[in-house]
C-alpha cells in the first residue's frame, strides 16, 4: 500500500487494469481514464502498526535573511509535523533546519514530505503555502536556473520575463497549472499537483532558453478548453495547438561590427597619462595665454601712431594729348569780348608811318 501511495493515481489504475486484462477484455479508453471523484485512500496507523525500524533524518541550510521569519513561524511548523510524529529542530547558530522520525512515526513517507517542507521554507516560500506539501495529493519541485544562462544580465532579464509586469505572467501560470510558483534567486520553487508541476518545469526551462512564456501559456489555455470536451479526450490535440517557430528577421551576411586585428608589437602599451599631470598641463597653457595677452596690451603704448603727410600730393598736369585747345581758344575770345568797365582796345591796322619807324629801329 505504501508503494502504491507513492505512485500517481492514474498510473496505479492503468497497472491494475492491465493485470486484469486477461480475465476481462477492456477498451484502451477505459484503461486511461480515472473515475471522477476517485482519491487515494489515506495511510493510517492500522496500515503500519509496528512503526519504523530505523530513525531517518534530513537537514537543510537557510540564508541569513530568513532567520527572523523562521523563528516566528517555527512553532506552527512543529505543530504541523507533530501530527505526523515528526520531530523538527531549528539551529540559528549554524543556520540549519533538521527533521527526523520518532518511535511513534508510522508513515515512512512523512519524513520525505517534512524534508520538502523545510526546503520550501528555506527558499522563501511562506508557511501557509509550504504546509500544503504534507497533503497526499501535493508535491513540490525546486528548479535550479542559475547555471542555464552564462551572461548575468541576460539571466536577470529572462527571470524577470518569467515573472512578468507586476507578476502577471506568474499569476497566469499559477491559474492554469493549479500550482504555487515562487521565483527566488537562482531557483524556482513550485508546489502543486504532479501534472501542474510538469507544465511549470517546461515553461521555466523554455523561458531560460529564450522562448517567451506567453507562447506556453497560450498552449495551456487551449489544452484547458479542449479537456472539457469528452469527444476530444482520445484524439491528438496537435492540430489545435499553435506552432511557434523562431524566425531570423535580419539576415546579414557580414557582421555589423568588424573587428580589425592590430599589428603585433613586443613592447607594452604606453602608460596612460595621469589626471594630475593633465590638470597641471592645462593650467600652464592657460597661464601662458593670459601672459601673452597682457604683454600685447602693454606693447600697444609703444606703437607710434600713423603720421599725416606734410604736403599734399601735387596733381600732375594733364598731358597735351588730352587738352582741348579749341575749347580754350573759345573761352579766351569770349573773355575779350566781355565789357569789364575798361575802354575797348582799337584793333585798327597800323599806319604805314608806324611800320616804317619800327623797321628803322630794328636796323
Amino acid at each position: 500500500h505504501f508503494l502504491s501511495s507513492l505512485q500517481r493515481p492514474e498510473l496505479t489504475l492503468v497497472g491494475t487494469a492491465a493485470a486484469n486484462s486477461a480475465s476481462s477484455p477492456l477498451n484502451e479508453s477505459e484503461l486511461l481514464t480515472v473515475p471522477d471523484g476517485w482519491k487515494e485512500p489515506v495511510f493510517t496507523k492500522d496500515d503500519n502498526p509496528r512503526g519504523l525500524l530505523e530513525e531517518s533524518s534530513f537537514a537543510t541550510l537557510f540564508p541569513k535573511y530568513r532567520e527572523a521569519y523562521l523563528k516566528e513561524c517555527w512553532p506552527l511548523v512543529q505543530k504541523a509535523l507533530g501530527e505526523a510524529h515528526i520531530k523538527a529542530s531549528l539551529d540559528l547558530i549554524e543556520g540549519s533546519m533538521t527533521v527526523c522520525t520518532t518511535k511513534k512515526t508510522f508513515d515512512p513517507y512523512a519524513v520525505v514530505r517534512a524534508r520538502d517542507l523545510i526546503k520550501l521554507l528555506a527558499r522563501s516560500v511562506p508557511y501557509e503555502q509550504a504546509v500544503r506539501i504534507l497533503q497526499d495529493d501535493m508535491a513540490c519541485d525546486i528548479i535550479k536556473i542559475g547555471t542555464l544562462v552564462r551572461n548575468r544580465e541576460r539571466f536577470v532579464k529572462r527571470r524577470q520575463r518569467l515573472i512578468g509586469p507586476k507578476g502577471s505572467t506568474l499569476k497566469a501560470l499559477e491559474l492554469l497549472t493549479d500550482c504555487y510558483v515562487m521565483v527566488q534567486g537562482n531557483t524556482v520553487s513550485a508546489l502543486g499537483p504532479y501534472n501542474g508541476l510538469k507544465e511549470v518545469r517546461k515553461v521555466v526551462m523554455d523561458t531560460m532558453k529564450n522562448i517567451h512564456p506567453i507562447y506556453n501559456i497560450k498552449a495551456l489555455m487551449i489544452k484547458r478548453e479542449l479537456s472539457k470536451d469528452p469527444d476530444l479526450r482520445n484524439q491528438t490535440w496537435e492540430r489545435f495547438l499553435p506552432k511557434f517557430r523562431h524566425k531570423n528577421l535580419t539576415k546579414r551576411k557580414e557582421p555589423k561590427k568588424k573587428s580589425v586585428k592590430k599589428e603585433y608589437t613586443p613592447f607594452p602599451p604606453s602608460q596612460p597619462e595621469s589626471k594630475v599631470r593633465k590638470c597641471l598641463f592645462e593650467t600652464k597653457v592657460k597661464q601662458a595665454e593670459a601672459l601673452t595677452k597682457k604683454q600685447e596690451e602693454r606693447n600697444k603704448a609703444f606703437i607710434p601712431p600713423k603720421e599725416k603727410p606734410l604736403m599734399k600730393q601735387i596733381t600732375k598736369a594733364p598731358t597735351e594729348g588730352k587738352l582741348d585747345i579749341k575749347a580754350i581758344k573759345d573761352k579766351v575770345k569770349k573773355a575779350k569780348t566781355k565789357k569789364l568797365g575798361a575802354p575797348p582796345v582799337n584793333t585798327a591796322p597800323p599806319t604805314s608811318t608806324t611800320t616804317k619807324i619800327k623797321k628803322k629801329n630794328k636796323c
